[in-house]
């Protein structure tokens, strides 16, 4: 399947996709961990000020870039402690997607290599807000979050800018360039305790998805084992490594949202890290929802095509840890559920399905309201085997649902509207 635009199958996983499919996929996997961010760190802004926002974001990164760093290289087979590996690593990060994050990699030797944004989304979305917003972004918070991930590799590399914004001249192109150096001199870098906590999760301990096939001419890579690629792709992977990178990008992003709860509850206590966290998913699940809608090809707005968004979002994490189940009832009402899972049993419940409770859920319906503002998701009776179940239901009398103000703010970032372009062809 190239696309998802032919009959839902109620039994439909990554797997059915080809390869086109499953590249177009795991980059919106990918953009989705900057969608989070977009959603959610404003949100802690209005909560704390901007100070606390900027360590929010320090402690979030650091908190789970270790840990599915770390995941990626054991499912890829390039663990190392080397400067490649390193950029490896940063080549199925989602906090590196694709084209919105234009990188390019020269890799010196095992020792060094430099690395710079020929464009920069996510500068491109702080610019406007003036040069303190930059500075933040740009030295404040990428400074300790661009070694915490190299510490997965190598606890003695550092990540140094050879020049990063504020941009002088204005235009300056690349938007920046770093250096990345092993030095065995210098003290190791220390992972934070909140790197720890989220590290003890059912979620990051998910065991890692078989990767056996046999690779074949023209089929792509199975793994990453061989030599760091300065223009690696992700249609450059085999079926069976695609479907893999797209399952890690989903940890990635939950891991994430993980990571920024806890921190969250830390300094406001739970309610407040759930309803920051409502509050995201309103946000980056519309928009994700919509952007998913239209890479996949999915026409139409009834029951059948938000029940096939739904199947394909990243809101839900991989089923062998959060088990799921979909189904159309007819054109204007669908159904989907949740059964006893890891995903529900986490010892500190941070993450977004364990925000769902027996009632209506705004974010639920902020997804579904991306396909059709008429559309809404009202708790049903749990079919046998699960928890929690909602009805989509589609009601052409109802009044179209504004936009929320949560999708507003997320629509803000040039992620919402950003558009991708194979850079590989694949029949």
């Amino acid at each position: 399947m190239d696309d998802y635009a032919g009959s839902f199958d109620p039994h439909f996983h990554l797997g059915l996709l080809s390869r086109k499919a499953l590249a177009t996929v795991g980059r919106e996997y990918m953009l989705f961990g900057h969608l989070i961010d977009r959603a959610g760190l404003p949100q802690v802004l209005a909560r704390f000020g901007a100070e606390a926002m900027q360590q929010v974001a320090i402690e979030e990164w650091m908190g789970a870039s270790p840990v599915y760093t770390r995941r990626m290289q054991r499912s890829f087979r390039f663990e190392g402690d080397d400067v490649g590996t390193i950029m490896k690593g940063l080549q199925l990060d989602v906090g590196f997607p694709h084209q919105y994050m234009d990188v390019g990699y020269r890799l010196e030797d095992a020792r060094r290599g430099t690395f710079w944004l020929n464009s920069c989304g996510a500068l491109i979305d702080v610019e406007p807000m003036g040069e303190k917003m930059v500075i933040s972004m740009c030295h404040h918070i990428e400074d300790p979050t661009f070694d915490a991930t190299a510490v997965a590799t190598n606890p003695r590399a550092r990540v140094r800018p050879i020049h990063r914004p504020p941009r002088v001249p204005a235009d300056r192109l690349p938007h920046c360039q770093w250096e990345i150096t092993i030095d065995p001199a210098l003290e190791p870098v220390r992972e934070i305790a909140l790197t720890g906590r989220v590290r003890s999760s059912r979620l990051a301990r998910l065991p890692l998805a078989a990767g056996s096939e046999a690779a074949s001419p023209g089929d792509g890579l199975p793994d990453y084992a061989g030599d760091f690629d300065p223009d690696f792709q992700l249609e450059d992977l085999s079926h069976g490594a695609l479907v893999r990178a797209c399952r890690e990008f989903l940890v990635e992003v939950h891991l994430l949202i993980r990571s920024l709860m806890t921190t969250v509850a830390d300094r406001g206590g739970q309610d407040v890290a759930r309803e920051i966290a409502t509050a995201q998913w309103i946000g980056s699940g519309h928009v994700g929802a919509a952007r998913l809608r239209q890479a996949m090809r999915i026409a139409g707005d009834d029951a059948a095509a938000i029940v096939k968004v739904l199947q394909l979002h990243p809101a839900f994490p991989p089923r062998e840890y959060a088990h799921t189940g979909f189904d159309v009832l007819d054109d204007r009402r669908g159904r989907f559920w949740i059964a006893d899972c890891d995903a529900l049993a986490e010892e500190e419940p941070y993450g977004w399905l364990p925000l769902l409770g027996p009632g209506p859920h705004p974010a639920l319906d902020a997804m579904v309201e991306a396909v059709n503002p008429r559309a809404r998701c009202l708790p049903t009776t749990p079919p046998t085997g699960a928890r929690q179940a909602w009805e989509v239901v589609v009601d052409p009398a109802a009044t179209p649902a504004a936009e929320r103000p949560e999708v507003a703010l997320t629509r803000l970032s040039g992620a919402a509207a950003f558009r991708f372009v194979p850079r590989r062809a694949l029949a």
